[in-house]
């Protein structure tokens, strides 16, 4: 599964955010794969699912699903916000 973090630089926030990802993946079984990118670079980027916080997710536009995380410094929310992209693309 390849995932795009997203957040306003593309360092810092995005890149917590892909390793606290990576970190839940491999509770999970899965394989993820991932860039951290900012705000203007995630367009055209092979991707399962984007992550970014709330009001960075309100900004991207893309077929490729968008979660929108809540609260990123707490990782069993961006847990159970995963949980379903997890277990959906282990079926």
């Amino acid at each position: 599964m390849r995932i795009l973090t997203v957040c306003g630089m593309g360092f810092g926030t995005s890149l917590m955010l892909l390793m606290t990802i990576k970190e839940i993946g491999k509770k999970y079984g899965a394989a993820i794969e991932g860039e951290a990118v900012d705000l203007g670079s995630y367009k055209g980027k092979p991707c399962d699912l984007i992550a970014a916080s709330g009001e960075i997710a309100k900004q991207i536009q893309t077929d490729v699903p968008v979660l929108a995380i809540k609260n990123l410094l707490n990782k069993a929310d961006i847990e159970e916000q995963l949980k379903p992209f997890l277990e959906k693309k282990s079926e």
